[in-house]
């Protein structure tokens, strides 16, 4: 009898403790279901679709942003918002295309910054902030001159810190930066002084972020400055390809005079040298970022973005056909053939997005804003032209696809592209009425065949859908003449 009871006692607390157990652990389940993941969001600035080793770059790696990739999922078909700095940004924003976001070209705003979002612009950042996220800008703006309505602080974001301006972003020895609303002078970079990289300072401000945001949701935007010109580095990474890219084609810039520092590139006696040694440090940054994150154990609760703004760039003394930047594409910054707006984009989150996966899925920057939103829970507006890619990252096979992409580009006689299905269509001189140039990237993805005369009713109807795209804008119009391009 005595072990009977016994029995009956073990018997029942087993039972107890295997229903605690099970409601714990449905607890925990639903604790971790409901955590906000943490968002780091990189954007390198005129990055080439070839300009990393896991797209294709023999003269250099990026082993750090290749990791990134083997980790997580590949896109080849993603796109940048713009061929150009301001209206990428925006659209990226705002989750719509140069066709109605509001900032649609580089407009410059004297003495320091561009055209500005509008005040009641909803950006991704206040939609994160809205859902509890502690916010953080670190490096290049270009979204409205300092305290104007589009000022960072002014659109969702609790901490900024770096270039409030593009045209000021040319240089990586600035006499000041941003941080929050303060100018902070660089006293070591006074004159022709070169003590203060600022990718350096910009980047341990947003590892600080990282640290000090850890134990509460986070969005890290991290639109970095390199690699674009002007093409300098530090000593110790120049050091390592001096003499590796040879011959060198010297660059002369401005090297003094008042005007120094304000936008025209410094002079640079090696630009291959330089051009690879900025990527080399882009790289290191993107792999201390990624340590970070594991070493504060935030991996499985962390989803990593890196893209590019736009196409490969010439300024500075850039080469990009030496190093064969725009991969098999067509054109390069400002222009809207594939060499131009085609960026890699790398998303990584462990556990939730598939390790080495590749998508082909067509995207572009205006998919991020509703991607997020979803992620978070939070409702989009019908009015953004984005849709979300959260089905492709995770997997689950119910991902909707673009009817159609739309670019515009407001200088150089004004340029408009749509991409549909794999059809693409390409208008240059806007202004002057220009003639439209037709292609099948199915068939030739490096578009070196205008379709146009052979198929005179495809123009006609992708013309159609082109016109429809846009709203008119008071401020970006196609007649105007180029505003000081950027950039």
């Amino acid at each position: 009898m005595e072990i009977t009871r016994m029995n009956r006692n073990i018997v029942l607390y087993f039972f107890v403790f295997l229903g605690l157990s099970i409601s714990c652990k449905e607890k925990k389940q639903e604790v971790e279901k409901n955590v906000l993941p943490n968002i780091i969001y990189i954007l390198a600035d005129d990055l080439g679709y070839g300009d990393l080793s896991i797209t294709g770059q023999k003269n250099f790696t990026t082993p750090n942003i290749d990791r990134l990739a083997k980790e997580g999922m590949l896109f080849t078909q993603h796109y940048a918002g713009a061929t150009v700095c301001a209206p990428s940004r925006s659209a990226l924003m705002t989750g719509m295309h140069t066709g109605h976001t509001p900032v649609r070209g580089n407009k410059e705003i004297n003495p320091e910054g561009q055209w500005p979002l509008p005040a009641e612009t909803y950006t991704l950042a206040e939609l994160l902030k809205k859902k509890g996220y502690t916010t953080g800008a670190f490096g290049k703006w270009g979204l409205g001159f300092p305290g104007s309505e589009g000022d960072p602080l002014k659109q969702g974001f609790d901490r900024f810190y770096g270039y409030n301006c593009q045209r000021l972003g040319h240089h990586y020895y600035p006499y000041h930066l941003w941080d929050n609303d303060k100018k902070i002078i660089l006293e070591q970079n006074k004159g022709f002084n070169k003590g203060q990289y600022a990718p350096n300072l910009i980047h341990t401000q947003a590892i600080s972020f990282i640290e000090k945001n850890k134990d509460t949701p986070f969005f890290l935007y991290y639109p970095s400055v390199i690699p674009h010109a002007e093409l300098i580095a530090p000593e110790e990474y120049m050091d390592k390809y001096l003499g590796k890219f040879e011959p060198e084609n010297e660059f002369k810039g401005r090297d003094d005079g008042e005007e120094y520092r304000n936008g025209d590139y410094e002079s640079q006696k090696n630009p291959h040298a330089a051009f690879a040694a900025m990527i080399n440090l882009l790289d290191d940054q993107v792999g201390e970022i990624m340590a970070k994150v594991s070493d504060l154990g935030l991996e499985n609760n962390t989803l990593i973005i890196f893209t590019s703004d736009n196409g490969p760039h010439f300024e500075g003394g850039a080469d990009p056909d030496y190093f064969d930047s725009n991969g098999i594409y067509r054109g390069y910054k400002r222009d809207l053939y594939e060499g131009g707006i085609r960026v890699p984009m790398i998303a990584k989150w462990e556990g939730s997005i598939e390790e080495g996966s590749s998508s082909e899925h067509i995207s572009a920057f205006w998919d991020i804003f509703p991607t997020l939103a979803e992620l978070v829970e939070e409702e989009v507006s019908d009015t953004i032209d984005g849709i979300s890619l959260l089905p492709t990252l995770l997997g689950d096979g119910t991902q909707k696809k673009h009817d159609h992409l739309y670019w515009e580009f407001h200088e150089q006689g004004g340029r408009q592209a749509i991409r549909k299905d794999n059809w693409k269509l390409v208008r240059y001189n806007v202004s002057e009425d220009g003639s439209y140039e037709l292609y099948n990237l199915d068939h030739d993805p490096s578009e070196s065949e205008n379709l146009a005369s052979k198929m005179p009713e495809k123009v006609i109807e992708l013309a159609k859908v082109l016109e429809q795209s846009r709203t008119p804008s008071e401020v970006f119009q196609f007649s105007q003449e180029a505003f000081n391009a950027e950039q």
